[in-house]
């Protein structure tokens, strides 16, 4: 058995009847003793009333008395002697007295009826009813099915707002898996049931952007390396053909170079998308990654004829990976640094607030169009496409800074400086106490 909306209603079901049989027995076994227990004056009044009308009033006396309570009662009252003569007709009435003798107040079952045998004071009189049903399965049988039916009903739509949900997710996990990424549950339900729906469909666009973002960075890894690949093809022939072999060597080695810094670029990109088991998280201070990216930095930056300031705190803490933090903040100097004219500072600074900590570098270079600031952290993404290798990067450096600041649970941010780009990140304040 596999569906759930069987399962639900089997054991639902299964449980009422149980239920409804145990209440029965329950019931049966409670029932006349408790309504033998409770009429127990009342008999004994109808006796003491029955004996007074008889000795009052002799035989047509107690007949109307017995048959007033009979016409409301209904019929089946009898005053007998001690030996079970009816004191009213005559007749033999000592088979319902059997069993009785010497009991105040005795029972006995004659088909589905209860008699009541009840024996005055002096043991003179006796008192019988046999008009009382018993309370047995038959009597409670159309309200435990009539309860079973209404039960039912509502167990199938129990069953089916569980199952609908659960299919609906079923089938949204089929599609996304037989290559539909955008199958989503789209579920607004706020049980657990809900929960799961809305974890699939995160999940689902989580993986949604990661494949396509992949599928793009596999299309530009294979155009970026096309072009290195043939200069330095080219450059291998003219080592043996050409006149200026140093030319031809340095050359060489330029493409190399620049060959191995997109494959270190690649790999570090890979490295910052995250391996959950080489995450390490741990206290460290902001302050002396930035000196310390500012300080390797500090000679490139010479070389381009600027320098780097920095204005941060002492020693102000976060929760993070030294080795990406590093990296990241070491992308976004060096880049400023490759835009900023020479003369110019750039400029780095930490600011603590009480929610978060902020790191903003800053260059007095060209800036960025506005229409293409969202594009600066993809991958390969130049501003100027027509440039040459010498005149920047691959286009790798912000794109791994924002894949390692995303995952601090961070947020990285561009805008123009006038003049200059301001890159900004935003990291959650180390809590205290």
């Amino acid at each position: 058995m596999r569906s759930v909306t069987a399962k639900i209603l089997i054991w639902s079901l299964s449980t009422l009847v149980l239920s409804l049989a145990a209440f029965s027995w329950i019931s049966t076994s409670t029932a006349d003793r408790a309504r033998r227990e409770a009429f127990a004056r009342s008999d004994a009044f109808e006796l003491y009333q029955a004996i007074r009308a008889y000795e009052g009033g002799g035989h047509s006396e107690l007949d109307r008395y017995l048959a007033a309570l009979n016409e409301f009662e209904g019929p089946g009252r009898y005053l007998t002697d001690s030996s079970g003569r009816d004191l009213l007709t005559g007749e033999d009435r000592s088979a319902l007295l059997e069993g009785s003798q010497g009991l105040r107040r005795s029972f006995m079952n004659i088909g589905n009826k209860l008699v009541v045998r009840v024996a005055s004071p002096d043991w003179r009189y006796r008192y019988v009813i046999v008009n009382l049903p018993l309370y047995g399965f038959a009597a409670f049988a159309p309200y435990y099915f009539l309860l079973l039916a209404v039960v039912a009903v509502l167990f199938w739509f129990l069953a089916m707002h569980f199952a609908w949900p659960l299919r609906r997710l079923a089938g949204a996990v089929r599609r996304f898996g037989g290559g539909d990424l955008t199958a989503r549950v789209e579920m607004h339900r706020r049980d657990e049931i809900g929960e799961v729906g809305r974890s699939f469909d995160n999940m689902a666009a989580r993986i949604q952007t990661l494949l396509t973002a992949e599928r793009q960075l596999l299309q530009d890894v294979s155009h970026e390396l096309r072009s290195p690949l043939t200069r330095l093809s080219l450059a291998a022939d003219l080592v043996g053909t050409a006149g200026d072999r140093e030319a031809a060597v340095s050359r060489l080695r330029r493409e190399t170079s620049r060959l191995s810094d997109l494959v270190n670029s690649l790999l570090q990109m890979t490295m910052a998308e995250g391996d959950p088991q080489a995450f390490r998280v741990e206290e460290v201070s902001l302050s002396d990654i930035l000196r310390g990216v500012v300080w390797d930095c500090q000679l490139e930056a010479e070389q381009r004829g600027c320098h780097i300031e920095v204005d941060a705190p002492e020693d102000v803490r976060t929760l993070g990976d030294t080795e990406l933090l590093q990296r990241a903040i070491e992308n976004i100097v060096r880049n400023a640094i490759r835009y900023s004219p020479g003369g110019a500072p750039v400029e780095t600074e930490i600011v603590v607030s009480e929610a978060r900590t902020v790191l903003t570098v800053r260059d007095h270079g060209p800036g960025v169009p506005e229409d293409l600031l969202p594009k600066i952290f993809s991958p390969f993404f130049r501003v100027d496409e027509s440039r040459e290798a010498s005149s920047g990067g691959i286009g790798l450096g912000l794109a791994i800074a924002q894949r390692a600041i995303r995952l601090h649970q961070g947020e990285i941010r561009a805008a123009n400086a006038a003049p200059g780009l301001r890159i900004s990140i935003v990291l959650q304040k180390l809590p205290t106490g």
